[in-house]
């Protein structure tokens, strides 16, 4: 079964920094995009960052300048790591992939999401 499973969620006091990691399992043949997405209480999923397979990167307008989004296409992991944390980046963080299976079927993975919470 394939599947993405993050870690490294909790809290943290504003000012703060985190390192958010997503590890893509199964059987792959390729891994394309893969990004990270957030949904606080109450609002609609937005986009973090992404990163493309060859380290292109695309920023959310609230992670820019703070967060860096990087990958290991060896290990199939993509990592979030955030600094100067907000309250207001309280959310649960979603690792979201492109999957290319190895009978070639395309999939778009989401992980079961890890918590963030920013708070003194």
């Amino acid at each position: 079964q394939v599947q993405l499973v993050e870690s490294g969620g909790g809290l943290v006091q504003p000012g703060g920094s985190l390192r958010l990691s997503c590890a893509a399992s199964g059987i792959i043949f390729r891994i394309n995009d893969m990004g990270w997405y957030r949904q606080a209480p109450g609002t609609e999923r937005e986009l973090v960052a992404t990163i493309t397979r060859g380290d292109g990167t695309k920023y959310g307008d609230s992670a820019k300048g703070r967060f860096t989004i990087s990958r290991d296409n060896a290990k199939s992991m993509v990592y979030l790591q955030m600094s100067s944390l907000k309250s207001e980046d309280t959310a649960v963080y979603y690792c979201n992939a492109g999957v290319i299976t190895r009978n070639f079927a395309p999939l778009d993975l989401w992980g079961q999401g890890t918590l963030v919470t920013v708070s003194s």
